[in-house]
């Protein structure tokens, strides 16, 4: 079987997209669909019918926006590079992403599948001067290789009927990872605004985010229970040094991970992380801000925290443990939120106001119980999540292995 080979720029035109100028009413919210890499990047499947924003025949225009035809392939090429889909109706597109129209020789479904094995080639080709972007003439140089039409057709098939299979069974672990999710974050908010005693006498605490609590239980605003409350270091940050410095994306559903650091050679000592330091986040986009985490330690290097965090230490009578799981509840955040200042990409959330909020203040002892019982169920529901999302990566893995064998003339009876 012959295969046609050569640049991609033989098989396809390839167009830019563009924006038309955002404060001219006529040219937003028109009949033209209009494609960006966040709606590339959203889709479950390799077709696209539908955009969150429209332009106006005006833009069109008036801004030299290219219309791509039906059946072709949009590809974002600002990062992330590599979302992309065929176009199911007439589709406009913002300058993140590329547009090629297919020759007569080419088909599309071909052409998706065969740029979808190369996207780290395609990644790793990207100018990275000022911000990551395959130009047009990277992409249109990228070097390709069709087998005959039909063959393509065969391959295509092939493809879309194997790979939907595999996205139903990646999406229905994906759901039972939510669930699994929506299970610890119940029984979080459980434990640690109602106790582990079912028939503990319960009365109004007087706080909405709360309702209920056990009788016998005290809430106070968390400033009554916070021994210090300190800023993070704000300065240059380096990819390596003496001291590790933790920052926004550190903070991950509750616990510090330790990957992504970026480091600085001193900082003053009182600035050191303890083992048991609680850190709040008070800068972050809006849906992020107030998330906290636990500092466990590190067994070699010390770690301190970059200037839009907070370490929270507590008074002898408010377990950390305690305290941190209180903060990932979803009513608490939610509330914490609602006193976020929000600005230009972003929302800051004052540590003052937020040690306003009225926290739930059970024994010591029993925040001890607590803390012991959701670490157990907490570890056992994140096992049976770390298997569950294995197998959701084993099937990706499965999945690109299948495309790249397919487009490349690696499965015999395709041919």
């Amino acid at each position: 079987m012959t295969r046609t080979s050569g640049a991609l720029r033989y098989f396809g035109r390839i167009r830019n997209g563009t924006t038309p100028a955002s404060g001219d009413a006529e040219y937003w919210d028109g009949n033209v669909l209009w494609a960006t890499p966040e709606d590339l990047g959203k889709l479950a499947g390799n077709r696209i019918s539908e955009t969150k924003r429209r332009v106006t025949e005006k833009a069109v225009e008036e801004c030299n926006l290219p219309v791509l035809p039906p059946g072709s392939v949009i590809i974002s090429t600002r990062a992330p590079i590599g979302h992309m889909a065929i176009n199911n109706v007439p589709m406009a597109f913002n300058q993140g992403c590329r547009g090629i129209i297919p020759r007569k020789s080419v088909h599309a479904s071909f052409l998706y599948y065969l740029l979808k094995s190369r996207v780290d080639e395609l990644d790793a080709m990207a100018n990275r001067t000022t911000f990551v972007e395959l130009s047009r003439d990277e992409l249109a140089a990228v070097p390709v290789d069709f087998p005959p039409l039909e063959t393509q057709r065969r391959i295509a098939r092939f493809l879309d009927e194997k790979t939907a299979r595999i996205d139903g069974l990646i999406e229905k672990k994906r759901a039972l990872l939510e669930r699994l999710a929506e299970k610890r974050q119940a029984l979080i908010t459980r434990a640690v605004t109602k106790g582990l005693d079912p028939t503990a006498p319960m009365k109004p605490s007087g706080i909405d985010w709360l309702g209920d609590i056990p009788a016998h239980w005290e809430v106070l605003p968390l400033k009554r229970v916070l021994a210090s409350s300190d800023y993070g270091i704000s300065a240059s940050l380096e990819p390596s040094g003496e001291v590790a410095v933790l920052r926004m994306g550190n903070l991950e559903d509750g616990e510090i991970a330790l990957d992504n650091l970026r480091f600085i050679d001193e900082v003053p000592a009182d600035l050191l992380l303890q083992p048991n330091d609680v850190i709040f986040n008070r800068t972050n986009s809006l849906d992020l801000v107030g998330k906290a985490a636990i500092f466990r330690g590190t067994p070699d290097y010390p770690v301190s925290l970059a200037s839009y965090l907070v370490r929270f230490r507590f008074t002898k009578n408010y377990d950390p443990e305690y305290a941190n799981f209180v903060m990932g509840t979803r009513d608490l955040m939610a509330l914490a939120r609602t006193l976020a200042l929000p600005s230009i990409g972003q929302a800051n959330l004052n540590p003052s106001r937020y040690a306003e909020i009225e926290f739930p203040i059970p024994s010591i002892r029993e925040q001890w119980e607590i803390c012991a019982f959701l670490n157990r169920k907490s570890e056992a529901l994140k096992d049976v999540s770390s298997q569950i999302a294995s197998s959701v990566d084993q099937l990706l893995e499965y999945r690109a292995a299948l495309i790249t064998a397919a487009v490349t003339g690696k499965i015999a009876e395709l041919q």
